[in-house]
């Protein structure tokens, strides 16, 4: 699994390759609370070459969701989920809890 987090004006932008699973989601977990840790609430989750997720990874993005609507300050979006992940969390029943979009950009601009 390789992170990467780019930050813009309004949010921060953070890519994640491979899979995400019980071995890989404490590093992602780890760099999402370093993002929130520095005052970034405005995270835009790009989706777009994950090859799974488990229950683990899906967690940890519930957890950053919940830290970063805390006292209104933000929240993570989903941007450009394949097939499997779209499948995956509604699944789940994650998908209620994040707002979803199709590309980057409306990812970014909605913030």
């Amino acid at each position: 699994m390789e992170i990467q987090a780019t930050p813009y004006k309004r949010c921060t932008l953070v890519k994640v390759t491979g899979r995400i699973d019980s071995d890989t989601s404490p590093t992602l977990k780890d760099t999402l609370q370093k993002i929130t840790g520095e005052g970034i609430y405005k995270i835009v989750f790009d989706m777009s070459e994950i090859e799974f997720i488990s229950s683990a990874g899906i967690w940890v993005l519930m957890e950053t969701q919940k830290a970063c609507k805390r006292w209104n300050r933000g929240e993570m979006v989903l941007t450009t989920p394949n097939e499997n992940m779209e499948r995956t969390l509604e699944l789940s029943g994650a998908k209620h809890f994040f707002k979803v979009f199709d590309d980057i950009t409306a990812g970014v601009g909605s913030f």
